[in-house]
């Protein structure tokens, strides 16, 4: 019997949904950063094993939207919740259930999909705390499944691929063996880059910007060629992005064409520039062009 369905990872912004998915995909396909609200698009990964095919929604964390791409990012984790076979509830060890945890779960329980509870970051937590967190979940919240985990040490990580394999449905094959993400490589590269500017820039400029793919080829020797923009708010940002006499960019650019090259297993020769385009968070055109459904 051959079992598939679709999972939504869902959480408050920085609890460690994009490290779980990749920590799942042994693939570094959903960007991570320490800074929050990092994932903005539904990212459908897939995980393809001999007897199930498990479709993995990574979402934006839901949050107070302050802007028109803020409102689109709450949007999208909130549709998530419809229309899936399970749910992952992902949270780190806390003393009390905050408001933001409450407010999710509260969306959760109108989907009748079954929840389970994914406790993140247990190895940088006492025991005491840890135990305390899913007693207070576990009388706030009916899971199926309790499952307290650390995705970046991979902790009881397989454990939690067979549990979510025994609750799908008996389904076909979606995609095929291969497949492990539904998005373009354009879009992959586009998140790459925006990760290492995450890494690398400071508080202020991060969630104002954006990359755009101006042009990606794959040339008569194997090369990938590609141009990109980064986008953001203000002047004064530009500069920073930059960097004195370009060391900024540079790294930017380095750090990002290494993990390109490791996903599209090729060698890549990457120019990347800095754009001001004021408000594009608040622009509906700006934020089609650049995927975002608005």
């Amino acid at each position: 019997m051959f079992k598939s369905g679709f999972i939504t990872i869902i959480g408050r912004p920085n609890v460690g949904k994009s490290t779980l998915l990749n920590s799942i995909m042994g693939e570094k396909l959903s960007i991570v950063s320490c800074k929050p609200q990092t994932t903005r698009n539904n990212i459908n990964t897939i995980l393809t094993q001999d007897n199930s095919q498990l479709i993995f929604m990574d979402t934006p964390g839901i949050h107070k939207p302050k802007d028109k791409l803020g409102n689109y990012m709450v949007k999208s984790a909130e549709d998530s919740i419809r229309d899936v076979d399970l749910v992952l509830f992902l949270t780190t060890p806390e003393v009390e259930i905050g408001s933001g945890d409450r407010y999710i779960l509260e969306n959760i329980k109108k989907s009748n999909v079954p929840v389970f509870l994914v406790l993140n970051k247990i190895d940088e937590n006492p025991a005491p705390k840890v135990a305390q967190t899913l007693k207070n979940y576990s009388e706030f919240f009916d899971f199926k499944e309790i499952i307290p985990i650390s995705a970046l040490k991979e902790k009881n990580i397989a454990e939690l691929i067979d549990l979510m394999v025994k609750y799908m449905p008996e389904g076909p094959k979606y995609y095929p063996d291969d497949a492990i993400t539904d998005k373009q490589e354009k879009f992959i590269v586009a998140e790459i880059i925006r990760e290492k500017a995450l890494r690398l820039l400071s508080k202020e400029v991060p969630h104002g910007i954006a990359i755009e793919i101006v042009f990606m080829r794959k040339d008569s020797k194997g090369i990938y060629n590609i141009e990109a923009n980064i986008l953001c708010e203000k002047e004064s940002h530009k500069g920073i992005i930059i960097g004195k006499k370009g060391s900024m960019l540079k790294k930017i650019s380095t750090y990002a064409r290494m993990d390109i090259e490791k996903f599209l297993n090729s060698k890549v020769y990457l120019q990347v520039w800095v754009k001001v385009r004021k408000e594009w968070r608040d622009s509906d055109r700006l934020l089609k062009e650049l995927g975002y459904k608005i």
